[in-house]
């Protein structure tokens, strides 16, 4: 219990073991400057129960929904519960009339930034999460979510017993939604930071940073680096995650050369969301470590 309780593009959960393997001894102090699905900051909480914990990422909806889930956890679960047994009930066309009737609504809640609102788009949130196409968050340049149906039949959209799990662990959370660059701020000598950025694109085709209407390039890397450098310097430990440009390119250094003065492993991974899933194959990732 305490998985993630949705699903995210790069999500930790199949990497755990390895990431859990470069833990400190003991977290106080936790901070994650890209919260996205979690996987690792629940693994944390149940592990270490940290005193401290800033949970940060740039989409606001994700925070928004992270919130609610920490504060109204039971109106979530009953509005989950009825909107999954209308799901299930419904045809082929009925759902798909249900999913882009309520895309919409979470769209024209997101442009009308009503804070009423704000918890029925959390509900809408998972709702969207677990209905459409391979469990995606993309957006377009106006950061309207436009993502298309799944093909499930009976997706589990209210999963009650993690929901309420989550919602305990969250308890003592902070979260704040801005770039990471403002975790620094909070970084000290005693805390651990888990950090786990858009991955940089492996080709041309394979490129998915659009978890927001922000994008995220080589430069942004760089200055990720610069970050990673300030935050060592105050002593704090940390773990990077990102994607091993030597899978399509051995001679490709990118990441060897902007972290040569860090550990860098090289692990096995599965590519867990693409549309073809002869794309889901095993290719190498990066664990970098400053400890």
């Amino acid at each position: 219990m305490g998985k993630p309780f949705i699903k995210w593009a790069g999500g930790k959960s199949q990497l755990l073991s390895d990431i859990r393997n470069k833990y400190p001894d003991k977290i106080e102090r936790y901070c994650e400057p890209f919260l996205g699905g979690g996987a690792v900051m629940f693994d944390i909480i149940k592990l270490f129960q940290p005193k401290e914990i800033l949970a940060n990422d740039i989409n606001k909806e994700l925070i928004n929904t992270y919130k609610h889930i920490q504060t109204n956890c039971d109106f979530i679960i009953k509005e989950l519960n009825t909107l999954q047994n209308h799901f299930w009930l419904g045809s082929e066309e009925k759902r798909r009339e249900i999913y882009l009737l309520l895309r919409n609504k979470f769209n024209e809640m997101i442009i009308g930034k009503k804070e009423a609102e704000n918890l029925e788009k959390a509900v809408l949130f998972i709702f969207l999460n677990k209905t459409c196409f391979n469990g995606l968050y993309r957006v377009n340049s106006k950061g309207l979510f436009n993502v298309p149906i799944g093909s499930y039949k009976k997706p589990p959209i209210c999963d009650e017993e993690n929901l309420i799990y989550c919602s305990k662990l969250l308890k003592n959370v902070k979260f704040s939604c801005a770039d990471y660059s403002t975790t620094n701020d909070f970084i000290d000598s005693k805390t651990f930071v888990y950090i786990d950025p858009p991955y940089r694109p492996l080709s041309a085709t394979s490129s998915f940073t659009a978890y927001s209407e922000f994008t995220f390039s080589d430069q942004e890397q760089q200055n990720l680096g610069k970050f990673i450098d300030c935050i060592t310097q105050k002593g704090a430990k940390i773990v990077l995650s990102n994607s091993d440009p030597k899978n399509t390119n051995v001679e490709d250094n990118f990441f060897d050369e902007l972290y040569a003065n860090y550990t860098i492993n090289r692990i096995e991974a599965k590519r867990m969301i693409n549309s073809n899933s002869s794309g889901r194959g095993s290719i190498k990732e990066l664990l970098i470590c400053n400890f």
